[in-house]
């Protein structure tokens, strides 16, 4: 299913950066988000770090640490009040002592930089992944469906090729 690398190895050149940038996003997820965020902040962060050349050479690392945090929640709804954990915007950029404007500006940057979008089944947290329907829509002759509501060989199919994560009828 996924396209994105779930590893945290970085270059060697890229490591201090690496753990400069996770120290900060680690100790604000442990505070106020969960472990899935933590999580998927540093394979965010090692991605970036993978980058020939990566943006993270240049900047601050609390500026860049905010921003990793926000592309995530704007995938997950950090930013929506009905959804937990929430963390407004201003409040996050405010922890980090930035503006908002500078946080959505590179977030937006590591967002188009990935393709990333609200929703997006690459960056969903695993807690969300039941709810978020992009995971489940599938292509089965020309049409577009929700692959939990099929028979079981087109889910077993889709399972198989890489296109959803589990087979829905085993849950």
């Amino acid at each position: 299913m996924a396209k994105r690398s779930t590893s945290q190895n970085v270059p060697k050149e890229m490591q201090a950066r690496f753990d400069e940038i996770t120290q900060i996003t680690d100790t604000f997820s442990d505070a106020y988000l969960n472990d899935e965020y933590k999580d998927m902040c540093r394979q965010l962060t090692a991605t970036l770090c993978r980058k020939r050349l990566s943006p993270l050479l240049q900047g601050k690392a609390n500026t860049w640490a905010c921003a990793i945090i926000h592309a995530i929640g704007t995938v997950n709804f950090l930013g929506d009040s009905s959804q937990k954990p929430y963390v407004p915007a201003k409040e996050l950029a405010s922890h980090f002592g930035i503006s908002t404007s500078t946080m959505q500006t590179k977030s937006k940057e590591i967002r188009d930089m990935f393709g990333m979008y609200q929703m997006d089944p690459d960056w969903t947290l695993p807690s969300m992944v039941d709810s978020n329907p992009l995971i489940w829509m599938v292509q089965v002759n020309g049409l577009i469906v929700d692959v939990r509501h099929m028979p079981r060989h087109i889910q077993e199919e889709a399972f198989y090729k890489g296109l959803i994560p589990y087979i829905p009828d085993d849950r």
